[in-house]
């Protein structure tokens, strides 16, 4: 029997414990069939987990106002945001408005795709005024680097980059919230935290039980006000987040695998409508809570994951500087071309349930899949080649070296290394 422990979900990961096909074949003595909506067998049943998500989540209109009852008025609370649109958009005052009877202090400038280097200026400064409350406001990235920020502040055995380079232990982490302005990581409900260095072009991750928000709130009137560029971006890392957990393999999880399509199609519904109206509440509410839903665990408990389109889409990040969304719609369509017989299945059951096409052949459903999604992408404005955005491959090498340094074999069999890497990259021109 396999056990897979999920007390918080781990994006990018180690998949110590995920038998491949195989291996269950092997154990068992089965064969596998497959048709269209009927399984004669299976090739594997749900791994065991324990699943835990200690987030409070308050959703709707008006809800920053109830950041004055979820944090304690003795808090010394340290606000982070990026850029300054909160300003903009009024959610900083809303947000000022709730503190008023609170201790805070405030540190902007947190990048997309997180510096450590400006990371740790916000460190210091929570150290200096005896932070003990943290509150992210803003997307992702803001609430990544309030996570690193929360445990790098408890961190006392040398540099805290050591969590993310060397996967020191965090023991202990500052209590944080999340007033979420932009939906795509998922950050506001998973321990996961993703942050940059701008010294060594590296983009690497942690992950813990201690730095999940202890609440976080999505409003999506906050969302309104963002770029056509943002919202794109949220709606393919959303989508990219359940690909990485649903094309693997079956494993018997029919509901699991009914859960993950559902946020996929919800997001290709509602995608078109957001973009035609910016102010379309409705919409943006179910864009919002699928990316929440895309990476807070629960679809990928008990499932094989894979991630290597995460792992890969970091490095082309680090090296050239696109958005994480961006390299996350070039690589998604090449890993899944490439590795398509052993993702043929779930290719062909997302084909039949989701685009409703039904050839009765597995071979020519998965192909047509690959292709609506990369129809799909395209329809966003959002490209899927390297080559569109003039990145040829000057740093392929670099990429697959890095990966296999750091002992990485990628996907959900764990048969990914440098060859593979670099065959995947070239499907990426």
């Amino acid at each position: 029997m396999v056990t897979i422990e999920i007390l918080f979900y781990s994006c990018l990961y180690v998949r110590q414990g995920f038998p491949s096909p195989a291996e269950k074949i092997t154990q068992n003595g089965e064969s596998s069939s497959f048709s269209v909506f009927r399984y004669t067998e299976r090739q594997s049943n749900m791994f065991n987990f324990t699943y835990h998500n200690p987030v409070k989540v308050l959703f709707g209109k008006g809800m920053i106002s109830e950041l004055s009852h979820l944090i304690p008025k003795t808090s010394k609370v340290l606000i982070l945001y990026g850029g300054g649109s909160i300003k903009k958009n009024g959610v900083y005052e809303q947000v000022i408005q709730a503190l008023k009877e609170h201790k805070i202090f405030e540190f902007s400038g947190i990048e997309p795709n997180p510096y450590y280097e400006t990371l740790m200026k916000a460190v210091e400064l929570g150290k200096k005024e005896q932070v003990d409350f943290l509150l992210a406001v803003g997307g992702g990235s803001v609430a990544d680097g309030t996570k690193f920020i929360a445990a790098a502040m408890e961190y006392s055995l040398g540099d805290p980059w050591d969590i993310l380079a060397k996967g020191a232990a965090v023991g202990k982490a500052v209590p944080l919230g999340c007033v979420l302005t932009l939906p795509a990581t998922g950050s506001e409900m998973n321990g996961n935290s993703v942050v940059s260095k701008k010294s060594t072009q590296e983009k690497l991750f942690f992950n813990s039980p201690l730095v999940y928000p202890q609440f976080s709130i999505l409003d999506p009137e906050t969302t309104f006000t963002l770029p056509v560029r943002q919202t794109v971006n949220g709606i393919v890392d959303s989508f990219v987040h359940v690909a990485e957990q649903y094309f693997t393999y079956n494993v018997n999880t029919p509901l699991q695998d009914r859960q993950s399509e559902a946020i996929l199609e919800t997001l290709i519904e509602e995608s078109p409508k957001v973009l035609k109206n910016p102010q379309d509440y409705a919409s943006r509410a179910n864009i919002m809570w699928c990316a929440t839903q895309a990476l807070n665990g629960l679809i990928g408990c008990g499932v094989a994951q894979d991630w290597a389109t995460h792992m890969i889409g970091h490095e082309i990040t680090a090296l050239h500087g696109l958005d994480h969304a961006q390299t996350l719609a070039i690589v998604l369509p090449s890993i899944l071309k490439y590795q398509r017989t052993s993702k043929k299945q779930k290719l062909a059951q997302f084909a039949q349930r989701v685009f409703h096409v039904l050839l009765g052949q597995e071979e020519e459903e998965s192909i047509q899949s690959i292709q609506k999604i990369e129809e799909f992408f395209q329809s966003l404005g959002i490209a899927t080649k390297l080559s569109q955005y003039k990145i040829g491959s000057e740093n392929f090498e670099e990429i697959a070296n890095r990966l296999e340094k750091r002992g990485m074999k990628l996907g959900e069999h764990q048969n990914i290394c440098k060859k593979e890497v670099l065959e995947i990259l070239q499907l990426s021109l």
